[in-house]
């Protein structure tokens, strides 16, 4: 079988991903483009991809037989024109709940601790300086009793909600399906959640029903010093509007996904002026050393699967 790996690069090069060679004729690039996706894929039997797209036109007059997306999310592959062509596709779930919950955790300690002021405080040489034994003139908080709402309670939401009730706050959700239902968690309407939450964390698709689910108006109802958290997709919450919203009141936001990615230029989170209320992050909540080595061997299960069954 030859295996084609269009993006390497998106696993990380600390991890070993030569499990695939003991499957197949491997050939692996580091990027591929869109206008070099046809050629490489056009004598393949398997291709593994992260991010790149393979719709009809890439698929037509190729040997595929088999898609494995190294990633959850599956929208960058032609599902029906797949189907109808006899290739199957396979994607992997489950392999970054702990890894997406602990960055939204960091997140939050970033914004609550003030680490990042005490931290230059000392670098800066002022403690030293100073004819007190301690300084506590940035008040921080703690997290005990404080409301947690998640928007989709998923794997990952679960994960993340687990999480913030061993921190002894009070948690609940908001089903952006409308057919969630999780008894250890009070469900509520998205207006309540983001109203009464201290932090908010997004952890639901990307979906019609989703695309710009938190906008303008409804983020204006977000409490004073609340903390917004998106570690689920780019477009869910309109960044045009969080943009203003962080330059109007007193709320933290830790972005961890965009729109379009690699961010552009013309992102207007780029252009914030209160940059102390905004953290943004590289689309790493997945990442984690543990997480993508469960990635790669869930994918060469997929993969090993689909050989045996031909």
């Amino acid at each position: 079988m030859k295996i084609v790996i269009l993006d390497r690069a998106s696993l990380g090069f600390d991890m070993d991903v030569s499990v695939f060679d003991t499957l197949g004729e491997v050939t692996s690039y580091d990027l591929t483009t869109p206008n070099q996706t046809k050629q490489r894929v056009k004598d393949a039997d398997i291709v593994l991809t992260n991010k790149v797209v393979l719709g009809k036109e890439e698929m037509s007059d190729s040997t595929i037989k088999f898609i494995a997306i190294t990633a959850t999310g599956m929208n960058n592959v032609d599902l029906e024109y797949a189907k109808n062509n006899n290739i199957e596709v396979k994607n992997v779930a489950g392999y970054s709940n702990s890894s997406v919950s602990q960055v939204a955790f960091s997140m939050i300690f970033y914004f609550v601790g003030k680490l990042n002021y005490y931290k230059s405080y000392v670098d800066n040489g002022n403690w030293q300086k100073s004819p007190l034994f301690t300084h506590i003139d940035e008040p921080f908080f703690e997290l005990d009793g404080k409301r947690v709402g998640v928007i989709g309670l998923g794997a990952i939401g679960s994960s993340f909600a687990s999480r913030a009730q061993a921190f002894d706050c009070e948690v609940v959700y908001y089903s952006t399906s409308g057919k969630n239902s999780n008894n250890e968690f009070k469900r509520v309407e998205l207006d309540e959640l983001l109203k009464t939450s201290d932090i908010i964390s997004i952890h639901c698709p990307l979906n019609p029903q989703t695309q710009n689910l938190l906008n303008y108006e409804n983020m204006k109802n977000i409490k004073d010093k609340a903390i917004l958290l998106n570690l689920g997709r780019g477009g869910i919450i309109n960044e045009e509007d969080l943009s203003k919203i962080i330059d109007e009141k007193e709320i933290y936001c830790g972005i961890d996904v965009v729109n379009v990615e690699p961010i552009e230029e013309s992102n207007p989170l780029l252009k914030v002026k209160n940059k102390d209320r905004l953290l943004l992050t590289p689309h790493i909540g997945w990442g984690s050393v543990e997480a993508r080595t469960k990635l790669i061997e869930l994918v060469a299960n997929n993969v090993r699967n689909f050989i045996s069954s031909k």
